[in-house]
């Protein structure tokens, strides 16, 4: 009881030196990380950037209103005018009506798989590092025959008797995508849990579900923040590639991989509405994400917080 006492009386004591270290920056740690993060000048670019894209999908077609589901042949693959700010592609679809639906679909799957990817593979990763032993090398070994499988011949495998749609399509391409974060959380989960709190928990009683969910998930939140924006791009592109080979989403559904896909069958008419659109989305929406997901990781790690 005594050294119960003594241990309370010491973690008061730390948690006081810890508060006055606060009061003495007079910043919360949201505004840390912010003034690391903004001394990235390319990665405030890319965040506008990737504000811009986002209000483009979602908020321009308040504004600019297109028909994306009937098709007109005689407005087919018309140049850009007043009417068509970006033309009409094979089918007499608005180009940049089309390019707004396109990338909704693509976000909203790279978003939503990207969350339950990123929430699997903490789970599983911080399981398997956290408890160890034979439970960590079936994990893994599940891990690693997964990897081992080519993610793009998985999913034209599931195409070919799978109709795409959007549900399926996120979550296919989450249950992918999950394994890399996996190990990267069972990494930081074998370096957390012999640290001194951990071990502290244990000692008073503390359950494994309780020392993962409670400890090691937590303070791991800057990888798998930082991973999570990756995981946004890596499957905006997968599903662009997929799309991009006739295997996305069926019309009258929109992406930017079909989109470009369609466009290259005119590379040599001249009609480069159809294709450099598109193609100019995917790479700023994938480059921006990157450069964000680069500074985030800055901010997120200790030392440049201690600054």
């Amino acid at each position: 009881m005594a050294n119960r006492s003594a241990a309370n009386l010491d973690t008061t004591q730390r948690g006081d030196e810890l508060e006055s270290v606060a009061d003495a920056s007079g910043r919360p740690v949201w505004r840390l990380v912010w003034d690391v993060f903004r001394m990235n000048r390319p990665a405030l670019i890319s965040l506008g950037l990737l504000t811009f894209m986002i209000a483009f999908c979602f908020i321009g077609p308040l504004f600019y209103h297109t028909d994306q589901v009937q098709t007109n042949i005689a407005q087919a693959n018309l140049p850009p005018s007043r009417a068509h700010l970006l033309g009409t592609d094979e089918v007499g679809y608005d180009e940049l009506g089309r390019l707004m639906a396109g990338g909704q679909s693509a976000m909203e799957i790279g978003f939503a798989a990207a969350v339950i990817a990123t929430f699997l593979g903490a789970l599983w990763g911080g399981a398997a590092g956290y408890f160890g032993g034979m439970l960590d090398s079936v994990l893994m070994r599940i891990v690693d025959a997964l990897l081992a499988i080519p993610a793009l011949f998985f999913l034209l495998f599931l195409a070919s008797f799978i109709t795409p749609t959007l549900p399926i399509l996120i979550l296919v391409v989450a249950c992918i995508s999950w394994l890399v974060p996996s190990r990267l959380i069972r990494g930081e989960a074998l370096t957390l849990r012999v640290r001194e709190y951990v071990q502290a928990v244990k000692c008073m009683g503390g359950r494994g579900g309780r020392v993962v969910f409670r400890h090691i998930l937590p303070n791991s939140i800057g990888v798998i923040v930082v991973n999570a924006t990756f995981q946004v791009a890596d499957a905006i592109l997968l599903v662009a590639s997929l799309s991009f080979l006739g295997l996305g989403i069926p019309p009258p559904e929109a992406n930017w991989g079909s989109m470009l896909s369609a466009g290259l069958n005119y590379i040599y008419a001249g009609y480069w509405w159809l294709i450099y659109p598109p193609g100019i989305a995917i790479v700023l929406t994938v480059t921006s994400i990157n450069f964000v997901g680069d500074a985030v990781r800055d901010a997120l790690e200790v030392r440049l917080q201690s600054r």
